[in-house]
């Protein structure tokens, strides 16, 4: 490893196994993406990464994302705020439950969710390969 170079982030790891050619501006933003407890769009990613190298455009940002995305490194989510967030791809499936007051999101996990969804497509005569869950609300008020 190159003197003063960091391990590769999950990411990277995973556009380096791919082939992917990684220029200095795609490491940081790759950086930025594994390392993002939240679900940034992609003006959040841009702010982050251009902390690391302030020469990171906003197009390189958008087309670097967009090529994550087309190699199914990074998901995209529509969380109804009209911008498109995304989050590293991952092998542990979870849902979404979006705080419509701040636009935070909660990652959950329900196996008796899970159940329900695979018995339900087993009525229609399915089995389940995929779903997405999006649950929409805000805090609930202690005066209620």
């Amino acid at each position: 490893m190159e003197k003063g170079h960091q391990a590769p982030s999950s990411i990277e790891q995973l556009c380096i196994d791919q082939g992917m050619k990684m220029t200095e501006q795609r490491r940081v933003i790759a950086r930025v993406l594994s390392d993002a407890k939240d679900h940034p769009d992609v003006e959040e990613v841009y702010r982050r990464a251009t902390t690391v190298d302030p020469r990171i455009s906003i197009a390189t940002v958008y087309r670097t994302v967009r090529l994550l995305e087309e190699a199914n490194i990074l998901a995209r989510h529509d969380f109804g705020d009209g911008r498109a967030r995304y989050e590293e791809v991952s092998e542990e499936h979870h849902d979404h439950l979006i705080d419509m007051k701040s636009g935070r999101v909660i990652e959950f996990h329900s196996r008796e969710i899970e159940e329900i969804q695979q018995r339900i497509a087993a009525k229609h005569g399915y089995r389940l390969v995929g779903h997405r869950l999006e649950l929409y609300g805000v805090p609930l008020q202690n005066d209620e």
